[in-house]
């Protein structure tokens, strides 16, 4: 072992392991703020690692349709930023709500809502105020001119040709000028909606509303009312001033796009309901196993509330509906922050998002529409 040859040898092995050593270990991390030095390709393309370059030189093709992919996911991350911008509209006082004192009917938002407005003020409104001064007249009259100090012995006249004629002719003309514009009124109220409308059906439950969206992906949201401040639990939201007057706000409101015609449909779950918004003028009976529907266009964007206007049991008077009208880009970015899709579905295989599944609401009556599916039968 002392030999000189010996240890020659020996110090020739050990130089020789320590280079292949080296050679085998990874490359050191860089340290921190620093950069490490890209490799490069075969393709002369710079790559961030070998397992990179091994990557680039057996599939050369495949980063063009990679970056290709990459598109459509930032496409798809804009609508989601969208999204994000969805803000509750804040209500406006005397607006689409009922006010302390006020007479007559609310100041109304939607074409129909004008034009019956009209019809009750401008034809329906003088023609019973006329009516009632004028038998007011006649009554007052014939009570001072026929009392009986004045007519001890009272008139046998039983006919007189001219007051007939005109009592039969004056109440037919006044039905007429009122039939005409009511029968127009009321035909306007039931035109189908035009194509392309959006559709939006309304499913009453006991005691909630759910609010539909098939246009949008399907998705469904369930609107139940605001408690007071001093009713909550822990952990449940109270009605705020921004939400909406006491008993009429709600936690989800329908949203709709201002401006364009709305399908707006009506079913119930349980029992009959009905759903009421005076400020649009629209009121339509929600009756299980049956579709209703009228077209609804809102004129202005706000909040609008209602309720529902048919007794449905003990809770009757806590299923407030809300519509928020907002213009079709906000109305957009609210249908996406709920999962929703936008625009015309796209073809099948173009990669189109799933729509979203619609909510499971719960409901009194077993299997009733929207309260999702039944529970699954297992043997005992």
């Amino acid at each position: 072992m002392n030999h000189p040859i010996t240890r020659l040898a020996l110090a020739a092995a050990l130089l020789v392991t320590g280079l292949s050593g080296a050679q085998a270990q990874p490359a050191a991390a860089p340290a921190p703020g620093v950069s490490a030095a890209p490799t490069t390709a075969p393709g002369g393309n710079p790559v961030d690692s070998p397992q990179a370059a091994a990557t680039s030189a057996a599939a050369p093709g495949t980063a063009a349709p990679q970056a290709d992919a990459a598109e459509p996911s930032a496409a798809a991350a804009a609508p989601g930023a969208a999204a994000g911008s969805y803000t509750p509209m804040a209500p406006t006082e005397g607006k689409g709500m009922p006010v302390d004192g006020r007479l007559g009917l609310q100041e109304q938002y939607s074409p129909i809502g004008e034009e019956a407005l009209f019809f009750h003020d401008a034809i329906l409104m003088p023609i019973i105020t006329i009516i009632s001064l004028i038998v007011l007249f006649l009554l007052l009259w014939v009570i001072v001119r026929y009392r009986r100090s004045r007519n001890a012995v009272p008139s046998r006249t039983t006919h007189n040709t001219l007051v007939e004629v005109v009592w039969t002719l004056v109440p037919v003309l006044i039905l007429v000028a009122i039939a005409i514009p009511s029968i127009r009124l009321l035909a306007n109220q039931y035109k189908p909606a035009p194509a392309g409308a959006l559709t939006v059906k309304a499913t009453g439950y006991q005691w909630y509303w759910g609010y539909t969206y098939p246009d949008n992906g399907g998705f469904e949201v369930i609107s139940n009312m605001l408690k007071e401040p001093g009713e909550v639990k822990a952990g449940e939201r109270a009605r705020t001033d921004a939400d909406g007057p006491g008993h009429l706000a709600v936690d989800n409101r329908m949203v709709l796009p201002v401006g364009e015609p709305i399908r707006l449909q009506t079913t119930a779950a349980d029992v009959i309901h009905a759903f009421a918004v005076p400020a649009l003028w629209y009121k339509l009976d929600a009756v299980p196993g049956r579709i209703n529907e009228k077209v609804l266009t809102i004129n202005e964007p706000g909040v609008y509330f209602g309720q529902c206007s048919e007794l449905c049991g003990a809770r009757h008077g806590y299923m407030p509906i809300v519509i928020e009208a907002l213009p079709r880009p906000q109305f957009e970015a609210w249908v996406l922050a709920q999962g929703g899709t936008v625009g015309k579905p796209a073809a099948a295989g173009t990669g189109a998002p799933a729509a979203a599944p619609a909510q499971a609401p719960e409901s009194s009556v077993p299997g009733a529409p929207g309260a999702g599916p039944a529970p699954a039968e297992t043997d005992a």
